[in-house]
């Protein structure tokens, strides 16, 4: 009797550990832009957007830091915010648009800057400020360059500010100098264009108008008339009650309005009428 024995092999289990995942004949760590948190996978995963890995057998994605984003799965870098844009969290999938009044100059930034006073950034996405043009200005709390109110002026760029037009100076235009006042003209503070006297009646004399002699004449003149006219109307009118008085009619002045009576011995008649021209 032949006794047989056999030998049975036992093949030992293991199990990958994180970060790497098993193959047909080993474990094999996970490549750069892929992860692997737990052990005994068969895969890797891959690191989703706004995070990275720049190693092999991460057990583990990082996170994209404030002005770098990636918009891609399996990343194994960020990319930087170029000019203009920003990222002001972690994990960003892109970076946003400076907003209209502020710029970024560099490129990873996490934020934007506001323009300086005197200076403005019209458009989103902007990388610098443009200076304000003469005759505006742009203060705090301005998004954008103003222009000067009337009777002010600024001849400067990149003004915070505008001046007041001076006194016997006119500013037409807030983008140029004062212009002095002319003479016969009068020119506060704040004038945009100069005021004169009404001409041929009135003058300039110090901070006031005066009548002009020319005026003066035609007054004095108008007044001699008025009053010769009122003597005219009053004595006009003291003839015309003293004929009332004397029995004068308006329409025949040579004939009394009533006969006159007549007495001759004690008797009263009336006398006969006497027509004009008899």
């Amino acid at each position: 009797m032949m006794t047989s024995s056999r030998q049975i092999d036992t093949e030992s289990c293991f199990c990958c550990s994180s970060g790497s995942c098993v193959n047909s004949t080993d474990c094999v760590p996970c490549v750069s832009g892929f992860y692997q948190p737990q052990g005994g996978q068969v895969t890797c995963l891959p690191c989703p957007h706004g995070l990275y890995s720049n190693t092999t057998g991460s057990v583990v994605c990082q996170s994209c830091q404030p002005g770098y984003f990636t918009n891609e799965t399996a990343s194994v870098t960020c990319m930087p915010c170029e000019k203009g844009h920003f990222a002001s969290e972690q994990s960003a999938l892109q970076c946003e648009p400076c907003p209209g009044g502020t710029f970024c100059n560099t490129t990873s930034c996490t934020h934007c800057t506001v323009c300086p006073d005197g200076q403005e950034a019209l458009e989103v996405g902007s990388v610098g400020c443009a200076l304000c043009h003469p005759g505006m200005y742009k203060g705090q709390g301005d998004d954008r360059c103003q222009y000067c109110n009337d009777g002010e002026f600024q001849i400067n760029w990149g003004a915070a500010s505008c001046e007041i037009c001076p006194v016997n100076h006119y500013c037409p235009s807030p983008d140029i100098n004062p212009i002095t006042c002319p003479e016969d003209a009068f020119c506060p503070a704040g004038s945009t264009e100069p005021s004169y006297c009404m001409e041929t009646f009135l003058r300039k004399d110090g901070d006031v108008c005066t009548l002009a002699p020319f005026t003066i004449m035609i007054l004095v003149a108008c007044a001699v008339v008025i009053f010769l006219g009122a003597i005219y109307i009053i004595r006009k009118q003291k003839q015309m009650s003293e004929r009332r008085i004397m029995g004068f009619g308006p329409k025949s002045p040579l004939l009394y309005s009533k006969r006159p009576s007549s007495s001759i011995y004690g008797i009263t008649y009336d006398a006969e009428p006497v027509y004009a021209g008899w």
